[in-house]
């Protein structure tokens, strides 16, 4: 299993997490009994939604022992799950299923999103963030550096995540209310390269994994680290403006 790094995704985290708590504003539900977050990480949107509903029985479900074990020291009173996402299941129907930029990791939408409303009682709630930014540079410049190299072209998603109507066409007829909006969040970072650092702790990390060579690892990065330079420059002021395209779904049962 690949290993993530904690400490390498909250380098961003005020910028990560702002589209999670945009998506749990617009969730409208009183008094749910069982939450569920799917690719919780870290857990600091998780908690987020123990701080809303401190009633109620809070579960972070993730892959990863790393984010997992970060989650668990931070947050001991929440219920942490480490299990495939793609598998999960919950025991009993839950009141809330929320999933911020966790699910463009996952195929087969057309199944996986209508299964996932099945889970939740009637008026239950899915909660949806993902990314749809793949036409950027931050994606054009993956797929540019991975040309010729077998191993990282294997693994590279060019388009995870379907257009707004076709999450519409999926979940119109299942769900007794639905909402679906994008936003193009305008990041203003600062550091030495910051859009190949987050990149590097995020969708950039299964591409390195693939390279089993050190030398080649690091070439791969370089190259990308230097196109993506070039795509968002730093500012007189010192500063990197980093234009990110998100899609939010929230379905009612």
């Amino acid at each position: 299993m690949s290993q993530w790094s904690p400490d390498q995704y909250l380098k961003y985290a005020g910028p990560r997490f702002r589209p999670g708590l945009d998506l749990l504003a617009r969730v409208e539900i009183s008094d749910p009994a069982a939450i569920f977050d799917l690719g919780c990480g870290t857990g600091a949107l998780t908690q987020a939604l123990a701080e809303r509903w401190p009633g109620a029985a809070v579960s972070g479900v993730d892959s990863s022992p790393e984010m997992l074990a970060k989650a668990r020291a931070e947050n001991p009173g929440i219920s942490w799950i480490q299990a495939a996402v793609a598998d999960w299941a919950p025991d009993t129907p839950a009141d809330v299923i929320f999933s911020n930029a966790c699910l463009q990791w996952l195929d087969s939408h057309t199944s996986l999103f209508p299964r996932l409303l099945a889970a939740l009682r009637s008026g239950g709630m899915l909660a949806v963030q993902m990314p749809r930014n793949y036409a950027s540079p931050l994606h054009t410049c993956i797929q540019e550096a991975a040309a010729g190299r077998g191993a990282v072209q294997a693994v590279v998603r060019e388009q995870p995540v379907a257009s707004p109507d076709t999450y519409f066409d999926i979940l119109a007829s299942l769900a007794d209310e639905l909402e679906i909006w994008e936003t193009i969040y305008l990041h203003v970072l600062e550091g030495n390269n910051p859009v190949a650092e987050w990149t590097r702790g995020t969708v950039l990390k299964p591409l390195l994994d693939a390279i089993a060579d050190d030398s080649e690892r690091q070439a791969f990065f370089d190259d990308y680290s230097a196109r993506v330079q070039a795509a968002y420059p730093k500012r007189d002021d010192g500063k990197t403006l980093f234009p990110f395209r998100r899609l939010f779904i929230v379905a009612r049962a």
